[in-house]
């Protein structure tokens, strides 16, 4: 969640009623990493969007000669979820 004037927040159940996979420690570094890369110029942006999608942050599709993307919310839901438990490993 954001807010103007804010920090940014990342909230996340602190128990999940089913337990899925865990998610190894280099996929939440990556996932952090693409989060916290830096948007510069136009061209950066590009790479910084090809980057989140790497990362499984981002889906995109193609209509035309635009590439609409969509942030994934079931995984950046869990983000917070996933560092917690790949540290207490």
């Amino acid at each position: 969640m954001h807010a103007p004037g804010r920090q940014p927040v990342l909230p996340y159940p602190v128990a999940a009623p089913h337990a899925a996979a865990p998610v190894p420690m280099a996929v939440v570094a990556a996932r952090l990493e693409a989060l916290a890369h830096p948007e510069l110029t136009a061209p950066e942006v590009s790479r910084h969007l090809a980057v989140l999608r790497r990362a499984g942050l981002l889906t995109a599709g193609r209509r035309g000669r635009y590439v609409p993307y969509e942030l994934d919310s079931g995984v950046t839901a869990s983000l917070g979820a996933d560092l917690l438990e790949a540290v207490l490993r």
